[in-house]
């Protein structure tokens, strides 16, 4: 830090010299003594003042990437769990480049038993109580976010770290919509929520704020829906807490985009995809439908996706041989459909139907892409018990359970629906919701819910479009004031048969 005395103060030095010679000479009165006293104050203060800002510059000059505290947002599925030790790797491996001390970096299904920690919230006590004296950010990480640390290290040190920031790549809405329960409807685009994506930030005194506040008021048991959205909110507090500050060099491009240069995070340039995708003939598709919708919603099936599934069918409450469609001798209910849906599971394990590893159970109003699922299961093994889509959550502050939302779609592999039955686990009522009953047994299995992000319980237009622009979507869902065969044809229908291996689109 370079540093020049100013003009006042060389005045001031000049005239203490002065004031002491005339001093030492005998000629002095009381107010010379004065001024030498108050000369003598001001050199001191300065002094004293600029030492601190010295050592307030050096502090700042030193801060490392050590300390951040890296939590990757992981998953106890061993997909996951591997995508998360590469990003983990990767980290170590820039560290090591740099010559740094190594940061803190945590796997958050590895912090606690707690089936909560995914939603944040209830974490932040814990990591209050671990990173709240001795750090200064919590960097968030998505599992196929990637970092450059060096410029991620430039970004961090622009913010002063003694205050409360909430940093990350803002999202918002283009109207109001379900999944964020019509918040803000006369302005819906004035609310910013992170997209998880690209990391986002908190620094050490927001966390230990938030987390003194959970601790004296514990969270609502409530439902999780949209995370970004729901954390945003809670720290935003009615206006009384930070918003969202947007960062430019945390972003969505793909890795290896040319208008990355600048960007301190990106994304995986590939959606996921281990290998040659799961076969057509190996995923058993169940239709749920009824007998009022026969004649809407099950020909949009057969005009779209329907035409991708090699095993499929249709269960209603009335038997329609022009479809067709199976009764399963469950009546239709107009809400949770439970017993429907445990029917289909007790039909997948019996001769009824050809033996597959993978079942799909979608609503008759679900739009679905099947060879992109096809190749997202590629990344999994079906002899793990494994429950995939788009994960809710239900009182996970208070000890509740996660779910796996029914409109986007549910997959099971056939380990899951064995263990599923053999609990014993069942429906209280057959209009009960069948995903959240699904979700209370796994949870008491302990089976994880494994989350997708590219499954989605509403319509394209009730996400951000920055959210969408860097997926490739499996699923979208409702055919409320939309085209549902115009929105296959522009979200989910592929030129080839490649599924997810186009990858994501330019940021828009």
């Amino acid at each position: 830090m370079k540093t020049s005395r100013k003009p006042w103060l060389a005045e001031c030095l000049v005239c203490a010299l002065e004031l002491n010679l005339a001093n030492r000479n005998g000629f002095h009165d009381e107010v010379t003594a004065r001024l030498i006293k108050e000369v003598t104050l001001i050199i001191a203060v300065w002094a004293l003042l600029h030492a601190r800002a010295l050592l307030l510059w050096k502090t700042y000059e030193s801060k490392t990437m050590r300390d951040v505290v890296f939590i990757i947002q992981s998953q106890r599925n061993s997909f996951h769990v591997r995508q998360a030790e590469k990003l983990r790797k990767d980290l170590l491996l820039q560290i090591q480049a740099l010559q740094e001390s190594p940061p803190v970096i945590r796997l958050l299904y590895t912090l606690s038993d707690n089936e909560g920690d995914w939603s944040i919230l209830p974490l932040l006590p814990y990591l209050s109580s671990q990173f709240g004296k001795n750090s200064s950010w919590i960097m968030f990480l998505e599992e196929d976010t990637r970092v450059k640390l060096q410029k991620l290290h430039q970004v961090l040190k622009k913010f002063d770290h003694t205050k409360e920031w909430f940093l990350g790549k803002p999202l918002h809405d283009e109207e109001s919509t379900i999944i964020h329960h019509y918040v803000f409807s006369e302005n819906p685009t004035s609310f910013k929520y992170p997209d998880f994506s690209a990391g986002w930030a908190l620094s050490i005194p927001l966390v230990n704020r938030l987390a003194s506040k959970i601790e004296q008021e514990p969270l609502k048991s409530d439902f999780t829906i949209d995370l970004k959205h729901e954390v945003a909110l809670y720290i935003w507090e009615d206006g009384k807490g930070p918003r969202l500050t947007a960062v430019p060099e945390l972003c969505t491009l793909p890795e290896h985009s040319p208008g990355a240069q600048h960007c301190a995070t990106t994304v995986n340039s590939r959606s996921p995809q281990c290998g040659q995708p799961v076969k057509s003939d190996n995923i058993f598709v169940a239709v749920k439908t009824c007998k009022k919708f026969h004649s809407d919603r099950v020909p949009v099936v057969k005009k779209t996706w329907g035409k991708q599934a090699t095993l499929l069918e249709y269960y209603s409450d009335y038997a329609d041989p022009s479809i067709p469609t199976i009764n399963l001798g469950v009546p239709n209910t107009e809400r949770g459909h439970c017993g429907k849906t445990f029917a289909i599971l007790r039909r997948f394990l019996s001769s009824a139907v050809p033996k597959t590893d993978w079942l799909l159970i979608v609503d008759d109003d679900t739009l679905i892409s099947l060879p992109r699922l096809q190749a997202l299961l590629s990344c999994y093994d079906s002899s793990e018990a494994v429950c995939l889509g788009e994960r809710y959550g239900y009182g996970l502050g208070q000890g509740g359970y996660s779910y796996i939302t029914g409109g986007g779609g549910m997959v099971f592999s056939r380990e899951a629906v064995v263990q599923l039955l053999v609990s014993g686990c069942k429906c209280y009522s057959n209009d009960a919701p069948d995903d959240m009953v699904l979700g209370m047994c796994l949870n008491a299995l302990q089976v994880p819910v494994t989350h997708s992000p590219l499954f989605h319980q509403a319509r394209p237009e009730d996400y951000a479009k920055e959210f969408l622009v860097h997926q490739s979507p499996v699923s979208f869902h409702k055919h409320w004031n939309i085209d549902p065969v115009a929105v296959f044809n522009k979200w989910l229908k592929d030129k080839n048969t490649d599924g997810l291996q186009n990858g994501t689109k330019e940021e828009l």
